[in-house]
């Protein structure tokens, strides 16, 4: 037990150090994280038509069982947090394809990225959503983990196939607050 330091004597290097317990046992501070459109859409995760279509027709401005909803709520977290909605790049602001046009094109997805995917047979029709994280399978090929509106008639977050992606696009940082010059 040569290197034996008695308790007595840390005790005293440590007040010769001018240094405390708790000094020395301060956790790291967490660096800070951002919180993205895809964290303020979650706000509605769980949100359905059948409980709560009259909430949805408040806030989102359309009847959810007569209306395809899933640009209404990207648009409607958009709105909410003071940024312009896919109406400043196109008429039919309804339409999830109206965001192929909104923000900046990108080409590998980060959470409060919205992505545009291929639906049905109609040019017109499209979904759009929130990106939440990629799925790689075991072939390769991708999934989007998205949370969005009129996902199976509420707000969730649904997996959609890589080889539907048509489009991701970023909210510029730099975009003016709605209102302001």
């Amino acid at each position: 037990m040569k290197y034996f330091i008695p308790l007595y004597s840390l005790m005293l290097l440590l007040v010769m150090s001018s240094c405390t317990i708790g000094d020395m046992f301060k956790p790291e501070p967490l660096a800070p994280q951002k919180t993205t459109l895809t964290h303020k859409a979650y706000y509605y995760y769980g949100m359905d038509e059948a409980r709560h279509r009259d909430l949805i027709k408040e806030i989102m401005g359309v009847d959810p069982v007569t209306t395809e909803w899933c640009a209404a709520f990207v648009n409607m977290v958009l709105l909410e947090n003071k940024l312009p909605t896919s109406e400043s790049v196109s008429e039919h602001y309804l339409l999830a394809k109206s965001f192929l046009e909104y923000g900046e094109e990108v080409v590998e997805p980060q959470q409060g990225d919205i992505m545009i995917f291929e639906r049905g047979n109609e040019g017109w029709q499209g979904h759009v959503g929130f990106y939440v994280s990629t799925t790689v399978l075991d072939n390769g090929s991708k999934l989007y983990n998205i949370l969005g509106g009129n996902q199976n008639d509420s707000v969730n977050v649904k997996a959609y196939s890589g080889s539907r992606l048509i489009g991701i696009r970023r909210v510029v940082e730099e975009v003016a607050v709605l209102g302001e010059e």
